[in-house]
């Protein structure tokens, strides 16, 4: 099995929330807009407590916002 990487919708569901800013959702969230960054250009995969709180902000499940790509 080959190395699976995980991406995100994160960057996608921002714009669809009222075109919200890494800065906004940054500060929901309780992190640093580099993180959110980060998390948007898959570099960082957000702890299981970050993705859910990413999931609460944007009403999904985890897995419509975060998919392995293999």
């Amino acid at each position: 099995m080959g190395k699976s990487k995980i991406e995100n919708n994160v960057r996608t569901l921002r714009f669809m929330k009222n075109e919200m800013t890494q800065a906004d959702l940054a500060k929901e969230l309780g992190v640093s807009r580099q993180t959110v960054v980060a998390i948007e250009k898959g570099q960082y995969s957000p702890s299981l407590e970050l993705a859910l709180k990413i999931s609460k902000v944007f009403e999904k499940s985890v897995e419509e916002i975060f998919y392995i790509q293999e």
